[in-house]
């Protein structure tokens, strides 16, 4: 019986994690979120690794409101640097192998082609610098691990696809961003893609997204298709939305090591959302 400690549990891809591995045999999650354990406190983290001596662990907590961490910067430096820091030490100190999940948001987004894993990192808000050092400290602490970058994610949670449902109920159009492209990735493609590498020694950094590529309006404008609503999608710029945080304008990821070494790809980002807005 393989244990799995996942942090973070009641996040989109926690659950997510629940429910692909409570399908299958051999597999004892320890869930815990913010009631349960403070990833912040080494002390909490040792004596919690300690007694569950886990196969692996699965960090999906994170403080991932990116306009918030602007004003927030000490509460995103513990949550997404500390956090990982203290579970990469318990990684290794209790010989488990660790799964951390990063972001697009690491990088700058002036790269005109998709980021390979290899690209520099370069963040241009708070949330993409701790997401970024966050990714350091894993490589620094921990020796089996495997950091994965995802991007515009949803699932069982609060998202940016429920969102423009909820907005459909009582708008005839909507204004969203069409400037910033990027892959819409479902966390069910997502745990599938850990899966498929994390009972190897195939360690190292993975870019995980699926396939494709598009804007938020053509995201949006697809949502709708899909559940067959008549909301008009208006177009706006960057600079219109007025966001406090910066986020990259071409943050599209080539899964490139998870090809070439896992051999897994994932489905294109139209199918993974086709799929999602059927089972809704």
């Amino acid at each position: 019986m393989k244990k799995i400690l996942v942090t973070g549990c009641n996040g989109q891809l926690g659950r997510e994690i629940n429910n692909f591995y409570s399908k299958k045999n051999g597999f004892e999650l320890v869930n815990t979120d913010v009631d349960e354990l403070d990833i912040t406190s080494i002390k909490e983290v040792m004596g919690l690794v300690d007694s569950v001596r886990p196969y692996a662990i699965i960090n999906c907590a994170a403080y991932t409101a990116v306009d918030a961490c602007e004003t927030n910067e000490d509460i995103a430096f513990k949550v997404n640097v500390l956090g990982p820091r203290n579970l990469a030490i318990a990684s290794k100190t209790y010989n488990a192998k660790f799964v951390h999940i990063s972001t697009d948001y690491v990088f700058d987004g002036t790269k005109q082609t998709p980021y390979y894993e290899s690209d520099p990192v370069c963040p241009k808000s708070v949330y993409g610098e701790t997401k970024a050092e966050a990714e350091k400290m894993v490589c620094m602490f921990a020796d089996r691990f495997f950091i994965f970058r995802t991007a515009w994610l949803y699932g069982d949670g609060k998202n940016f696809v429920k969102t423009m449902l909820r907005l459909a109920e009582d708008h005839d159009e909507v204004r969203v961003v069409n400037d910033q492209f990027g892959t819409p990735t479902s966390t069910e493609e997502l745990v599938k893609a850990i899966d498929s590498i994390l009972f190897t020694k195939n360690y190292g950094i993975y870019h995980a997204t699926c396939e494709g590529s598009c804007n938020w309006a053509e995201f949006a404008e697809e949502i709708f298709r899909l559940a067959g609503k008549s909301t008009k999608v208006i177009g706006i710029s960057t600079e219109e939305y007025g966001a406090p945080a910066n986020r990259p304008a071409h943050s599209i990821l080539e899964n490139r090591m998870l090809k070439a070494v896992g051999g897994y790809t994932f489905c294109d980002w139209h199918d993974a959302i086709k799929k999602y807005i059927e089972e809704l």
